[in-house]
This record gives structure tokens, sequence and C-alpha cells, in this order.
């Protein structure tokens, strides 16, 4: 199923939210998403061991980056959402990834928004409209009452993207031993 947003405020229309699975793929103005496939493991392997990604995502190994694209998979097929790998609409390039994931933070079960781009493409606005989407999906198609994500406290460009989505700081947390702040869908 492919849906097009024309702008990240543009909602889906959706008959009853949570009813249906997330789209598989779904198309923005300048961008495409596509569901996570074991094809795109050169694409987390390529994310997980760049050194300018690192202070979101960690280095990870080739056996670390399998282990994440298989336990992102299950998580498709358990919930019926996930990652999307993103592609520039003009050349078709791989931009990053992006989706929504059920984790554990502090305890506390939430649905955690991410969104990974390459270097070469921040500063675009391809992160904002990406995440938008992402939260439109969250909130319209599948219904959730709420959707985290988490910044580092350097990173205030990743902290704009998720101000400009509609979320809210909301307090500090520790994850992975690294202390980030959480912002919330209101």
């Amino acid at each position: 199923m492919s849906t097009l947003l024309e702008s990240p405020a543009d909602t889906l229309r959706v008959v009853e939210p949570g009813l249906e699975p997330a789209p598989t793929a779904f198309t923005l103005r300048r961008l495409h998403a596509e569901r996570l496939i074991d094809a795109h493991l050169p694409v987390l392997r390529r994310m997980h061991g760049n050194a300018q990604m690192a202070v979101a995502l960690g280095f990870r190994t080739a056996a670390e980056s399998s282990a994440s694209l298989e336990r992102n998979l299950a998580h498709w097929e358990r919930f019926g959402f996930g990652l999307w790998v993103l592609r520039d609409m003009a050349t078709g390039r791989v931009v990053g990834t992006a989706g929504l994931r059920h984790q554990e933070i502090e305890g506390v079960p939430e649905v955690e928004l991410r969104c990974a781009l390459f270097p070469e493409f921040w500063g675009r606005g391809l992160g904002t409209d990406a995440t938008c989407a992402c939260v439109t999906i969250g909130r319209d198609w599948l219904g959730l009452p709420s959707v985290v994500a988490l910044a580092t406290r350097a990173n205030a460009s990743s902290q704009r993207v998720l101000v400009k989505a509609g979320l809210r700081f909301e307090r500090a947390v520790m994850r992975r031993e690294v202390p980030r702040l959480l912002f919330r869908t209101e």
C-alpha cells in the first residue's frame, strides 16, 4: 500500500484508527519510504558504522547490525509497524531510516519515534518531513495515544525537528548509559 502525504501537516485518511497496520510504503514530496527488509542490511551497516551518527545510534559491529535488522523485522511482523528506509525522490539514494518501535524507556513501555539520516542529508528539512509523517502515522493511522522520541542534549538540530513535529520536552532520561532528553506528542 502506498500513501501520498503531500506535506508533513497532511493527515492520512483513516476510517477507524488502530484497525490497520501501518503503510508498508508511503511517499512524501521529497522522500519515498519503504518497509525495512532483509535487503536493507547494507544500509544499516553503513549507518551503524558512521562516526557522525554514532552519537545517536552507537557503533555496531556487522553481527550487531544483523541482529538489529532481525529485531526490526520481527517488530513489523508482531505489531504491523516499524522502521522504513527513506529514499530521496529525485535520485533514489538512501537518505536514512525513520519509524516507530515499541521500546522500554526507564522501565516504561513506550512507542518511540526514530529518525536517522546520513550526514550528507542533514539540514535540508528531510528529517522534519519524515518525523512529521511518523507522528501522523502513529496518531492517525495506528491510533497511538502518544509517541516519544529521544535526543541527546548536544543535538539541538534533532530537538528542533521534534518540536516542529509537535513533540514537547518531557524530561531527561538515561538510555544506553547516555543522558538523553525525552520528547512526547501531546
